[in-house]
């Protein structure tokens, strides 16, 4: 508790420096961002208001669409909120047909918090729309409208689903173990794990830079697994309680079978973790770094304050027993745990383990199979958020009447001397060349500063809201109107950002990291597996099995979001790609994650091994007896991700069911079937460690329990139908 007082103090006095604007994007988006921090430009919060008549509608040049323009215009400034107001007349900002025009101005004050101030303008704005009901559309949007739009429908949306998280958990731990005290600790030993990370991550941001996005995720992976350790050493410290084992001697086997392995866990759980270091985007290192720290934190926590505290409270942590609940896991007299469904589904499991893996492999590998045609993208504003939001419609109706109007291409120029005739004069071409290129359809804005020596030029790309077009325009600005330019200028940079720029270096940058990324996780985990567990075939086992539920997670992603296969369900009908960054994410997350499950049960059924047992009654008594405990943690974290499932917004929604059908998968499908069919087929194979692989560290440290073991007779077939001792 005084580690973590401290750390949250610690924190706390230090502050969190947050990630920069230039920092969170790669390339050239990141140069031009640079550039404008450096010279100690704060671009404003630009908003605009759309004025827009039917096409029955008088057309710009009217008496009474020129009176609407100009009443949006007095009414904004009478805000005292706005600066540079600038008329659509001697902007040219009028669309072609001449029925759309464009009111643009500035938010006073910091840019990043304009959206708390934009409340009045919004509100003005409204009220000019109601006096041209029915004969003009009169709407705003802009980066201060839009994040205050987004602030409010989706922002307390999303702090609910986080905040749920930990009741949604406590209940199910409640239901599983029916006694108060029980179910407190797991969530207990979560949250602090989280409050100290908290604290800590305060203090190494003013290393590498933190955001809320990376403080979402540590909440998360945090709750995850802090309460599955918890559970996997206040699980098997019950049952040897209940096999008539003394305190002590309970909480020393626990240690040496669960304490053993949420340290195996923890530290390949860490290592996949750290494959978010390799990519060279600053939000994925956060994210890596947060995670990382708060699986370490509630690592040594689930060996350290839990066993004291088991030890403190003794029998009474099954006080406050919880009358009309049943526990998920029966144990018997003897303490042995047995879960009928998983007893059942094991029995026909060993009986024809062939049949088992072909059937189980099977049907994961037609699921995973659609994610070969994936199709990932960054999502447009109306897929991301539908079409339920008024600020939405908005922008599609100024991306029709201005393509490339709302997110246009940016280039930053900075020179020796912007105002020099060279320079000025490449600027004006690039202008001219991007209009009669086909680039842009204008209207292109520049603006200079000239005691920065910077120009700022505004270039709205064709293709507006379609990515793919509005990329090709980009690439032709970038490659060949730029360097028959500006570039031909000495000592000028000129580095194209804004929004479509950002996403397409953001992508460019992810698919470079991949390979480095799945290799580092996949190296990593498999060399620890093998250290510990001393055997090559379970280190590739693990391997092949957790790839394959991840697979099957990209599987189901594809069918739903992107063909659209039950997607109504979750509210996601016409999206039609995977959000960019979601599959690297879910990879090192859920490689991760489903360790946690794999080194549990494999733990068990070695150690049976190493107690004499054959490998068949290894596998039942490790699975039978494990089920339980990994039924209640999957359940705990598929409840847990499907809350993310519910939001509105679209890549929530896609994390949450990527992460919910893995865990599912794997808790059920990998650890109830494939893993046992598998370790049935290969018998003493399992154990197989090649002799030029036996000067690795022996990390196995095998502790038969002390005392006497019962060996009580399962319904469990092994060779030719006998029964085997479980």
């Amino acid at each position: 508790m005084l580690f973590v007082v401290g750390a949250m103090f610690a924190g706390s006095a230090a502050g969190t420096v947050e990630v920069k604007d230039s920092d969170q994007l790669p390339g050239e988006v990141h140069e031009s961002l640079k550039i404008l921090e450096d010279a100690g430009i704060d671009e404003p919060a630009g908003e605009t208001v759309l004025v827009q008549s039917a096409a029955s509608g008088p057309k710009a040049t009217a008496p009474e669409f020129r009176a609407a323009v100009q009443q949006v215009i007095d009414a904004v400034n009478k805000t005292g909120a706005v600066t540079d107001v600038v008329s659509p007349y001697e902007a040219e900002t009028v669309s072609d047909d001449g029925r759309s025009a464009l009111v643009q101005f500035s938010m006073k004050g910091d840019p990043e918090t304009a959206y708390e101030r934009v409340e009045p303008v919004l509100e003005a704005v409204e009220g000019v729309q109601k006096q041209h009901q029915g004969e003009l559309v009169v709407e705003e949007i802009g980066s201060a409208s839009m994040n205050k739009t987004f602030e409010d429908a989706f922002g307390s949306d999303f702090k609910k689903a986080e905040y749920s998280a930990v009741p949604v958990a406590f209940g199910i731990l409640l239901i599983a173990f029916g006694a108060l005290v029980a179910a407190l600790l797991p969530v207990m030993l979560a949250i602090t794990a989280i409050m100290a990370t908290f604290g800590l991550v305060g203090l190494v941001s003013h290393v590498q830079p933190m955001s809320e996005t990376a403080n979402s995720v540590m909440l998360l992976v945090g709750l995850a697994v802090g309460v599955d350790y918890c559970l996997f050493y206040l699980r098997r410290e019950r049952e040897e309680r209940q096999k008539g084992r003394d305190g002590r001697t309970a909480l020393e086997i626990a240690a040496a079978t669960s304490g053993r392995a949420v340290l195996v866990s923890g530290i390949t759980v860490i290592v996949a973790m750290s494959g978010m270091l390799f990519t060279g985007l600053t939000e994925f290192e956060a994210m890596g770094i947060a995670s990382l720290m708060v699986v370490a934190v509630a690592m040594v926590g689930s060996v350290t304050v839990l066993p004291a505290l088991l030890s403190l409270l003794g029998e009474r942590v099954e006080k406050g027993r919880v009358p009309f609940l049943n526990r998920i896991k029966r144990v018997d007299g003897h303490g042995n745990g047995e879960s009928r469904v998983w007893k059942a589904v094991l029995t026909r499991v060993l009986r024809a383990p062939k049949t088992a893996l072909a059937l189980a492999a099977g049907v994961l590998l037609a699921i995973a199979l659609p994610a070969v045609g994936m199709n990932t993208a960054n999502l447009t504003l109306d897929q991301e958020f539908g079409d339920s939001l008024p600020i939405v419609q908005t922008y599609d109706r100024v991306n029709a009447a201005f393509p490339g109007g709302s997110d246009p291409a940016q280039v930053v120029v900075r020179a020796d001397d912007i105002d020099s005739p060279e320079v000025q004069g490449a600027i004006a071409d690039f202008k001219q060349r991007a209009l009669d290129s086909g680039a842009s359809k204008g209207p292109v804005e520049i603006v200079t500063h000239a005691r920065e020596n910077i120009a700022v030029i505004d270039v709205p790309l064709v293709g507006g809201s379609d990515q793919d077009r509005a990329e090709k325009s980009l690439v032709m600005l970038r490659d060949e109107i730029r360097p028959a330019t500006l570039g031909q200028i000495d000592g000028v940079q000129a580095p194209i950002g804004g929004q479509v720029a950002a996403s397409k270096d953001f992508n460019d940058k992810l698919v470079g990291a991949v390979v480095p990324v799945f290799a580092f996780v996949v190296v990593f985990a498999f060399l620890l597996m093998l250290m510990c567990f001393r055997s090559l075939t379970i280190a590739i086992t693990s391997i092949v099995l957790n790839l394959l539920s991840v697979g099957a997670a990209y599987g189901i992603l594809t069918i739903v979001f992107q063909h659209g296969w039950g997607a109504g369900l979750v509210g996601a009908e016409g999206v039609g790609a995977i959000i960019s960054w979601l599959p690297l994410f879910l990879f090192v997350i859920l490689f991760g994650l489903s360790m946690d499950y794999h080194v549990f049960v494999v733990s068990r059924i070695r150690e049976a091994r190493a107690q004499g047992r054959t490998t068949r009654e290894a596998i039942a008594h490790g699975v039978i007896t494990t089920a339980g405990v990994v039924t209640s943690a999957a359940v705990i974290m598929v409840a847990v991700f499907a809350i993310f499932g519910t939001l509105s917004m679209q890549s929530m929604k896609q994390m949450g069911v990527g992460l919910a059908a893995a865990v599912l998968i794997d808790a059920t499908v990998i650890r109830g079937v494939l893993l046992p069919a598998v370790m049935a087929l290969l018998d003493d194979k399992n154990w197989y460690l090649p002799r030029w692989l036996r000067w690795l560290p022996d990390m196995t440290h095998d502790e038969a329990p002390s005392g006497p073991e019962r060996l009580e007779q399962a319904d469990v077939p092994g060779h030719g139908g006998e029964r085997i001792s479980v």
